[in-house]
């Protein structure tokens, strides 16, 4: 069998491949030249070697996307790939990045000239060779199981809720069906943490592990985001992860590692007696203010205690305060726990502005940060707390405080606030006084 063009010039050192495409016809010229491998970098192109999972760890805006979109466009196109998963942490995420976003498929399909016909009613695209990717979302794993597949790719893996010692996970699902074919293979693309399922295809042999840094794309990224992302995070301990791709082990001395809240993690929370939204306010606002922490927990009869939802925003007062009010509502919520340290009276005037009868409750933090967290560890400790789902960027803080000082805060702060309100925790015990300002709002 002849080589093909690409083969060809790949097989000719380099000082002979300039003479090489020279002799092309422009349609076999063109044929290279537009070609995915001649424009990628090389760590964006398939890996050599008999491997089964194609493990893609980088920072943000590394390519990821761009790099799981050309592999599977072209598994489709040569035949090795009929039936493919495209496996998402949720429903939007699949649809607005892997199948309509800028560097997902379809976008990837339209330029190499592959027809591609997406129903979103379906959660499918069929391609013009007859080859079909399904969409699924990684909070159903149900619709994984059953269904088999010859490819896959699973994008932010690390951020996915994989409960412990669960058997009915999305991904433990996909893996049970890909077994279609002669050679059925996939690719996880994920900024990486430190969890036990990255830990444990980083440690398989049929796994190939692509390493990469934002920094590796920025010729195609846009100036302000370099700069961004430099001032936030270059630097310091997350950076090396968000930015560099690197799998960071615990760090000695924190009060939360990343085992104390996997074992304890859900999927979906039981019935909740209470729950409170809790908020960490920035004082100022601009470019060098800090971010606003909100989180929203909830106990149960039984005093299990359960984080439904944290976000961390630079905002001003109107704005985090009406978010905080929003999720007041979205989530049927008690109370509202604000601290009042910096603000004084600011915070909770902020929000009766927006809810006059809002019922809110302010804390004055009297006493370290370490001293106010310890109770709500130990909590933690004793298997009383769990994070219902992913919460990456709370945890991302959690499993560094306080031990790395330039780490933000704010979310953790924000989670001390409502475990200790949910929990009862006392003055003594918490480091802080506690005023309650009454409201009308809704009683359970």
């Amino acid at each position: 069998m002849s080589k093909s063009p690409k083969e060809k010039f790949l097989a000719l050192p380099k000082e002979k491949q300039l003479a090489y495409i020279n002799s092309l016809t422009d349609d076999e010229a063109d044929a290279i030249t537009n070609s995915w491998w001649w424009t990628a970098r090389r760590e964006q192109v398939q890996p050599e070697g008999d491997w089964f999972c194609w493990l893609v760890l980088a920072g943000r805006g590394w390519g990821k996307t761009r790099t799981a979109s050309e592999w599977i466009v072209e598994e489709i196109k040569s035949g090795r790939a009929t039936r493919v998963a495209l496996i998402g942490r949720t429903a939007a995420d699949v649809r607005d990045i892997q199948i309509e976003g800028v560097s997902g498929i379809l976008a990837v399909a339209r330029l190499r000239g592959i027809e591609a016909h997406y129903e979103p009613s379906k959660r499918r695209i069929t391609f013009g060779n007859g080859a079909v990717a399904i969409a699924y979302s990684a909070e159903e794993p149900n619709l994984l199981r059953g269904p088999e597949h010859d490819c896959g790719w699973c994008d932010e893996l690390a951020s996915w809720s994989i409960p412990r010692n669960s058997e009915n996970d999305a991904y433990s699902n996909f893996i049970m069906g890909l077994r279609l074919g002669e050679k059925p293979r996939f690719i996880v693309t994920t900024t990486p943490r430190p969890i036990k399922i990255i830990q444990q295809l980083i440690a398989d042999p049929s796994t190939h592990v692509t390493r990469g840094s934002t920094y590796d794309n920025q010729s195609n990224l846009s100036p302000a985001f370099i700069e961004e992302v430099k001032r936030r995070y270059e630097g310091t301990r997350i950076g090396r992860q968000e930015l560099f791709g690197e799998v960071l082990d615990d760090v000695e001395g924190a009060l939360w590692n990343h085992a104390l809240i996997e074992e304890a993690r859900v999927q979906e929370p039981p019935t909740l007696r209470r729950i409170v939204v809790a908020v960490d306010p920035a004082t100022t606002t601009g470019e060098s203010s800090d971010y606003t922490g909100i989180n929203v927990s909830g106990v149960t009869v039984d005093g299990e205690l359960f984080v439904l939802y944290s976000q961390q925003m630079k905002a001003t007062p109107n704005e985090w305060a009406q978010r905080v009010l929003d999720l007041y509502e979205e989530y049927d919520a008690d109370r509202i726990i604000a601290e009042r340290n910096q603000g004084g009276l600011m915070v909770e005037n902020t929000l009766r502005t927006i809810q006059k009868n809002a019922p809110i409750t302010t804390i004055h933090a009297s006493r370290g940060k370490q001293t106010r967290a310890e109770p709500v560890v130990a909590l933690y400790e004793q298997g009383k707390v769990h994070h219902v789902g992913m919460h990456t960027d709370l945890e991302d803080q959690m499993i560094v405080f306080p031990v790395v000082t330039s780490a933000h805060d704010d979310l953790v702060d924000a989670l001390v606030y409502a475990i200790t309100d949910l929990a009862g925790l006392g003055k003594k015990q918490a480091g802080q006084l506690i005023t309650y300002s009454r409201g009308k709002g809704r009683r359970r």
